[in-house]
């Protein structure tokens, strides 16, 4: 962590802190834009999002050097955006990565920076900023903040009520973090009515089979698992192990194809050979083995969906070239398979672990 020092503020300026907004009293002085009340604050902030954007945020807050003609000053203006948005995507990747596993404090810095970055691209106003309320929002449930997510997500409806160019993906994300404000009070029938709102638009936006609506089927799963209502659990817990099979074996075979015809497919700069950024591959890691908890609670009554599921996270993890995790899962799943399935299914995942062993002797 960089070291900071007091802060001697010019006079007749006013410093805020870049967590909490209160006056300044210290400077990151690795990037000297950056300004924090305390030590406390700065740490967060280091190790939330700081660390990873510190020298990135020196041209956006110094003063944009002289041009010397109107063509050079747009050019410069729009270096400066593209800077922005770039780092809007950033740090809202890297705060929806804190959320799926679970760190809502480190969530927090790096929504904020995402929300500034919104307000300064977009204005106070777009319909922009409501990806990063809802990130603060869901951060705060986390927390166990309740009033602190009402506020955010109050924010975020009325941004989208004023606003006539809100797309379907927006209503989904608005929907589904309504549903878990009200499944964190225990009012399970409003966040079915929510949650139901999040599959019908993320359906709208992305389809009923797309990874992107299988949250809100999850989270209508434990509402009805909480409710003991286990058969329509059971239907949606089976539904979205499908949707990530179907996605994971899908991106496999295909790069299976590609590596046979020695096509190089790298990914988007934040990607890797799931096809998906950081933030998506832990909420599936989340999403799938929390599924398989439940799974394997039952496992005496249901042992195929609980080597389906196993085997789901075998290509996840092998997706994500993590074999050793990927094998472990894989030799559950065939012990299992030993003691309660047929031989073809055995033979199924043997040839995964194969697959796997042949990987690690390569690496």
């Amino acid at each position: 962590m960089n070291v900071i020092y007091p802060l001697a503020v010019p006079k007749g300026r006013r410093l805020c802190c870049e967590v909490c907004e209160a006056p300044a009293e210290r400077v990151c002085t690795a990037c000297t834009v950056t300004y924090y009340c305390g030590v406390v604050h700065q740490r967060a902030d280091w190790g939330s999002i700081h660390e990873k954007i510190c020298q990135l945020l020196i041209p956006l807050r110094t003063s944009m050097p002289f041009y010397n003609s109107e063509e050079e000053r747009q050019h410069g203006l729009q270096q400066l955006q593209q800077r922005q948005k770039h780092l809007i995507k950033f740090c809202y990747t890297v705060a929806q990565k804190y959320l799926f596993e679970g760190k809502h404090e480190e969530a927090v810095p790096a929504a904020l920076h995402s929300l500034r970055f919104r307000m300064n691209v977009y204005g106070l106003s777009s319909v922009e900023l409501v990806p990063a309320y809802l990130l603060l929002s869901e951060a705060s449930l986390g927390l166990g903040r309740i009033v602190q997510a009402e506020e955010y997500l109050s924010q975020a409806q009325w941004t989208v009520l004023k606003s006539t160019e809100c797309c379907a993906a927006i209503h989904s994300l608005l929907h589904r973090n309504l549903g878990l404000l009200y499944m964190a009070k225990e009012n399970y029938e409003e966040a079915r009515y929510h949650l139901a709102n999040d599959i019908y638009f993320a359906s709208t936006a992305f389809g009923t089979e797309d990874i992107r609506t299988s949250g809100g089927y999850f989270h209508l799963a434990n509402i009805f698992h909480k409710l003991n209502k286990l058969d329509l659990a059971d239907t949606l817990y089976t539904k979205v192990t499908e949707i990530w099979y179907k996605y994971l074996n899908n991106h496999y075979q295909v790069l299976s194809h590609s590596r046979l015809q020695q096509i190089d497919l790298l990914g988007k700069k934040f990607e890797n050979d799931t096809g998906l950024d950081e933030a998506h591959e832990a909420e599936a890691i989340r999403i799938l083995t929390s599924t398989l908890s439940i799974r394997e609670s039952t496992s005496n009554t249901d042992p195929e969906k609980t080597v389906f599921i196993l085997k789901t996270l075998v290509l996840l993890y092998y997706l994500m070239m993590n074999y050793s995790k990927a094998q472990e899962y894989a030799m559950a799943a065939f012990t299992l398979a030993k003691e309660k399935l047929s031989v073809h299914e055995q033979s199924t995942i043997q040839e995964l672990l194969n697959l796997l062993a042949a990987e690690e002797s390569h690496s």
